[in-house]
């Protein structure tokens, strides 16, 4: 029970032990020799609810974004007083200068380690507020190389629209969460699955490696963003890293092939489940953050280490040689 009364402490001081961890010199903040100058960012909804161009006008333009909705209801969606309504709530907290700003940067940054990247050409949409689809706001048409983002999807946390979302869903959902969320979807896509490591040591490191590349694509973004925590979650996990940790070893579970270990750990939801009455202060996923500092510490130990070289190496390797041992 040790683990559990300090861990609880912890959580009381997060703040004051959060201010005093120091981060050393940031390794990714590189300068990038051949920039991006744009990035095509086409607001589809705009033009879609926009009375002054004609259906016939859009339809042949974007020929693919009327799916299977039949013409009789395709243009009666452009007079939905509703979804207009919603559709300019949501582009309203758009940012779309900064956001082509920030896009050009991390796409530069992609680039930067993966010369064969090709920038997408980004589709903002809305649609109607869906708890079972809003949580997905991002899929790419790998085809045309097209990048769909469902603005509706970062109306921001406590939003009425989002009514009756989960907040550990909505927490991750505001305008500062856009960008970063772009750069994970990739990173998952950079990341080279070995489906033949299942063991949970396997599956944090594979997590740490994402969280790699968004330190990587995103050495400007505060991590609390990359990882979608809140500022306390974030906070959370700095002060009870040791704890974190020690309760793994304790428990045997590194190298545990459980499967239940991910839902526990790396899943989303409201919190990790340790089975203790730590819990509901405990920050989600935290696997993924342990994972993160493992990774982190590897290649501190390793500064010489190319990132493709790293990405490659298997998790053991990884762990035996990142001499992470937080006190």
């Amino acid at each position: 029970m040790k683990f559990f009364r300090y861990i609880s402490f912890s959580a009381i001081i997060v703040s004051s032990l959060s201010a005093c961890k120091k981060e050393n010199t940031n390794q990714w903040n590189v300068e990038i020799k051949n920039p991006f100058k744009n990035v095509n960012v086409t607001d589809l909804s705009g033009e879609f609810y926009n009375p002054s161009v004609s259906l016939d006008d859009f339809k042949g333009k974007y020929p693919w974004f009327q799916g299977s909705v039949p013409d009789s209801e395709y243009g009666e969606r452009r007079k939905d007083t509703m979804e207009v309504r919603v559709y300019k709530e949501a582009i309203s907290g758009i940012d779309k200068i900064k956001l082509n700003k920030d896009l050009v940067d991390l796409f530069s940054h992609i680039k930067n380690y993966f010369p064969k990247f090709v920038p997408p050409h980004i589709y903002l949409y809305s649609s109607v507020v869906d708890p079972q689809s809003i949580t997905d706001p991002i899929f790419l048409r790998e085809d045309e190389n097209m990048l769909f983002v469902d603005v509706t999807g970062f109306m921001g946390d406590g939003n009425k629209n989002y009514k009756g979302l989960d907040f550990y869903v909505q927490k991750s959902m505001n305008p500062d969460n856009l960008v970063p969320k772009i750069s994970a979807f990739f990173a998952a896509i950079l990341v080279p699955a070995q489906m033949d490591q299942q063991k949970f040591l396997d599956q944090m490191i594979y997590q740490g490696k994402i969280q790699i590349l968004q330190d990587a694509f995103l050495p400007k973004v505060s991590d609390y963003l990359k990882i979608n925590y809140t500022k306390e979650q974030y906070q959370w996990a700095v002060a009870n890293e040791a704890n974190i940790w020690n309760y793994f070893v304790e428990n045997d579970l590194l190298f545990s092939p459980d499967p239940n270990l991910a839902e526990r750990f790396i899943t989303p939801g409201p919190f990790s489940k340790f089975y203790t009455e730590v819990d509901r202060e405990s920050s989600p996923q935290i696997a993924i953050w342990t994972g993160w500092q493992i990774c982190k510490h590897y290649l501190k130990a390793h500064p010489e280490e190319k990132l493709q070289v790293f990405l490659k190496k298997n998790a053991t390797e990884i762990f035996n040689s990142s001499e992470y041992r937080p006190k």
